[in-house]
């Protein structure tokens, strides 16, 4: 499902960082959110280690630490930063310095990183302002990596879920549909107006893009367990979700039980400039 979009499939363009209140909702439940949210395809972390010119690692939304985790492992040093009091605990827990800001509002204090990178939450940035920060905590040649897993269920869940929704949260702000493009539509919208950022601001390269594809089975457990992980489920009520995931495993059971998720991890990647 995809969450509250860059443009949605109508065409209209959302700002997704001005709804604070669901950027800033995910952590209410750390530890089911570190549990169930997929990881990122490891290819893509050692690329971006290989890419980095230096160890420093800037993590903008660490959230619960699942990229820092990944990136620490190839032998990097991570600092977060990261709005959520809850999920910046958690990554804590996990031996990550974490600072809680947003990253417009950050003050670095003088201190430059290597690489910056973004798991699933730069969306929740406003573009210029991050970009331009980005700018000012990158050493020359520095990297961006600013990514996202879209992940498309059989319609058969969509649909149901959908609908579902609909009824349980009307006042939703985004658009929803039972026909949608496939989510990584809604992820290259993302990335493109990420890199329009960075564009404006200048002082970094032409803007690349990376894909990878993979997938994930889930059974039905683990698919109703990641399900209120996300943004459209993380400010609702006990009373709103229960029928929506009531009508999500219905389709699941119908299904056998289990089915295969199919996901594109979409990366919008520059470098700063030298000299």
């Amino acid at each position: 499902m995809p969450p509250n979009s860059a443009t949605s499939s109508s065409g209209t363009t959302i700002e997704t960082h001005r709804y604070r209140a669901v950027a800033e909702s995910f952590g209410v439940d750390p530890s089911g959110y570190d549990r169930w949210r997929p990881r990122y395809p490891q290819d893509l972390i050692e690329r971006i280690r290989r890419a980095n010119p230096g160890p420093d690692v800037l993590d903008v939304g660490i959230g619960t630490g699942i990229v820092a985790r990944q990136l620490r492992d190839t032998g990097v040093r991570v600092i977060g930063v990261e709005p959520d009091a809850r999920m910046a605990a958690y990554a804590r827990s996990h031996g990550f310095d974490v600072e809680e800001a947003t990253i417009e509002d950050w003050d670095p204090r003088g201190r430059l990183f290597d690489a910056l990178v973004s798991g699933q939450t730069w969306h929740w940035v406003d573009p210029a302002a991050g970009a331009a920060k980005a700018g000012q905590v990158l050493r020359p040649g520095g990297r961006v990596a600013i990514f996202w897993n879209a992940g498309d269920v059989p319609a058969e869940i969509h649909e149901a879920f959908v609908d579902a929704f609909s009824r349980a949260v009307p006042d939703w702000p985004t658009p929803m549909t039972r026909t949608p493009p496939p989510a990584s539509t809604w992820y290259n919208a993302m990335a493109d107006r990420a890199a329009e950022g960075f564009r404006a601001v200048g002082g970094f390269a032409e803007a690349e893009r990376w894909q990878d594809s993979w997938e994930q089975s889930y059974t039905r457990e683990e698919y109703l367990a990641l399900l209120p992980t996300q943004g459209m489920l993380t400010r609702a009520t006990a009373e709103q979700a229960a029928p929506v995931l009531e009508a999500v495993g219905e389709v699941i059971d119908r299904l056998g039980g289990s089915f295969v998720m199919h996901y594109v991890t979409t990366t919008m990647t520059t470098v700063r400039a030298r000299g």
